[in-house]
């Protein structure tokens, strides 16, 4: 898996949509297919002397796969509050992560007719410079009691009718609308007026599970800037370091290159490795240990990057159970990355997954793959033993999926989790993340 399928000059893979992805990334016209978008960092400086993304290309391919969802799924239209899903429809910013817990910002999106989008002074002075909103509006009533107080619920009323009245003119004669979170009394609100109200994830996760060869491109950028926070934090390990310093190396990384967050502080050392998703703390790292993270990084252009890898802190070598516990988790995630053929089902995946030791086997990762995008995102492929939580799907091309492997005994003193990025393309995966393994930690029988 370590190997790139070879480039196929001239094939384009087929989308959802009647976009045709002819455009040139090069001297030479060629087609841009997934294959050649898995090969390329763009450059993103000012210049006008390379090749750049076709940005407004992107954000049409993204606004035009959220349209035919809403479509699809019998919608007259979807309001978006989410800071991500706004930006995933028109490409807009403002305060993402403010936005994401007090809601101020949001978005009309119909089947058809016009984007309009609500919010205050710096989101409108962003969404009237975008091609994919029609219309921006500064009477925006933020849902949130923090703005609203005592008057929330009299604000919500006004919401809801400011919305209705665009579904009435938008909505085709449709009365479902998507809504999302924007709490009970917006959502009751508009239920009053007569309209029935769904949730909108169903419309997204589909639209979203697909990528267009632009967004791998800018996916490639955050994964540059992933893995230029791992070199930082590769080479700032030795013993004394604390899992929170270690940890600050990759938020400089990512501020540095332009990225927004990260989703959580997953790094940890020692005996604090098993059992796995114990966050970054003021623990010492000592000669010998293993240290691991994911680093769950939202980057630039609010693309995804979920790569996880364990290094060892010397002085010294990596010890003969270190060595099983990393080789196991490397064997896991390889296998499993060669099932996500396209068209292979969820339940083939499944019945076909690595199997690790009884010994060492028994606290899997709650996962085997997952979707990415703007963050992690459908479709999530489960071990046999969260059966509950299984659904019917298949791998298809477009689609970003990361493979993940945790091996600790239980009750043990480390772990190991590992994790990578790729791309499903007609020919196969193809491995987004480069950063190389730990030879080192490497059994020599493997």
């Amino acid at each position: 898996m370590s190997d790139a399928a070879p480039l196929q000059a001239g094939r384009v893979v087929p989308t959802n949509d009647a976009t045709d992805y002819t455009r040139t990334f090069a001297a030479k016209p060629q087609p841009l297919t997934l294959e050649q978008a898995a090969q390329i960092t763009p450059p993103t400086q000012l210049v006008d002397t390379e090749a750049m993304i076709d940005v407004p290309r992107l954000r049409a391919y993204r606004l035009n796969r959220l349209r035919q969802q809403i479509a699809a799924q019998g919608l007259g239209a979807v309001v978006l509050l989410e800071p991500l899903s706004i930006r995933y429809a028109t490409g807009v910013r403002n305060c993402a992560l403010f936005q994401s817990h007090i809601l101020a910002g949001y978005l009309f999106v119909p089947a058809e007719g016009p984007v309009i989008y609500f919010d205050s002074e710096p989101g409108r002075e962003t969404g009237s410079q975008l091609e994919t909103i029609d219309e921006v509006r500064e009477d925006v009533l933020p849902l949130s009691y923090m703005f609203a107080g005592a008057r929330l619920d009299e604000w919500c009323r006004a919401w809801a009718a400011q919305i209705g009245d665009l579904i009435r003119q938008h909505g085709g004669g449709e009365t479902r609308i998507g809504l999302e979170r924007a709490g009970a009394g917006a959502q009751q609100a508009l239920e009053a007026l007569g309209y029935v109200v769904v949730d909108p994830a169903p419309v997204l996760g589909e639209a979203r599970k697909i990528k267009s060869p632009e967004e791998i491109l800018c996916m490639n950028q955050t994964i540059a800037v992933a893995e230029d926070g791992m070199s930082r934090m590769r080479d700032a390990l030795r013993p004394g370091i604390r899992e929170t310093q270690l940890w600050s190396h990759m938020w400089q990384a990512l501020i540095e290159g332009g990225g927004e967050w990260i989703e959580y502080r997953l790094l940890a050392s020692g005996q604090r490795t098993n059992p796995w998703q114990q966050e970054a703390s003021s623990r010492m790292i000592r000669a010998g240990d293993l240290m691991v993270f994911d680093c769950g990084m939202v980057g630039p252009w609010a693309y995804g990057a979920d790569i996880s890898r364990a290094f060892h802190c010397g002085p010294g070598k990596p010890s003969e159970r270190q060595k099983r516990l990393y080789t196991q988790a490397w064997l896991e995630i390889r296998h499993n990355a060669e099932l996500l053929q396209p068209g292979a089902s969820f339940r083939e995946i499944v019945e076909q997954r690595y199997v690790q030791p009884d010994d060492i086997g028994r606290q899997p990762y709650p996962v085997m793959a997952h979707g990415l995008g703007m963050a992690d995102e459908y479709p999530v492929i489960y071990y046999p033993g969260e059966a509950q939580f299984q659904f019917e799907g298949a791998v298809e091309p477009g689609m970003v999926m990361t493979v993940e492997s945790y091996v600790g005994e239980q009750g043990g003193a480390e772990g190991v989790k590992l994790e990578d990025q790729l791309v499903i393309t007609e020919s196969g995966p193809i491995v987004l993340s480069r950063y190389p393994f730990e030879d080192s930690l490497l059994l020599e029988s493997a």
